[in-house]
């Protein structure tokens, strides 16, 4: 760790907290959801006239709930999937100017001075970007999860009210 500086240790913060919020959806879209929807399930069965201006409250209610718990982190890991190659680019700029200050003292008569700073910069560099493009397509792949089940949660809200409708 040394090798890349101060800078090297927020990446790696940054990396350990978006993989716990990635490892949580992951869980949340494989699991949680099922059980979350049940709990809205059985909230919007208890509701006695779903075809009423207030059974249609309720329902929006609901899925604007379930909206938001399916969206949830997700615009928290786009912020740190843009962070995490800023830092990367924060330990080339500290980098550089280890390497310049080097420079200012000792000249630039002896390469290994300068490589200390070369190092740090490129390291944090490669690391910025192996943290960023993984969770890139992890949120992708996220995103498009929720996309589709709340395109699936619409249909099938809609689906439902029509059918109570249809009863009486």
């Amino acid at each position: 760790m040394s090798a890349g500086g101060s800078v090297l240790w927020l990446i790696a913060i940054l990396a350990a907290f978006m993989w716990a919020i990635i490892l949580e959806r992951i869980w949340y879209f494989n699991a949680g959801h099922k059980l979350y929807m049940s709990e809205l399930k059985s909230e919007w069965d208890a509701v006695v006239d779903h075809t009423s201006w207030k059974g249609g409250a309720i329902k929006e209610k609901l899925i604007s709930q379930a909206r938001t718990e399916v969206n949830r982190h997700l615009s928290l890991i786009n912020t740190c999937v843009a962070l995490a190659p800023l830092f990367g680019l924060l330990g080339t700029v500290t980098g550089m100017i280890v390497t310049f200050q080097q420079i200012t003292l000792f000249g630039t008569g002896d390469p290994k001075i300068m490589a200390g700073g070369i190092s740090q910069a490129l390291v944090t560099t490669v690391l910025g970007l192996v943290v960023a493009i993984p969770t890139t397509l992890l949120h992708s792949f996220a995103n498009s999860s929720a996309r589709g089940i709340i395109n699936v949660l619409e249909e099938q809200s809609t689906g439902i009210v029509a059918e109570h409708s249809d009863s009486k």
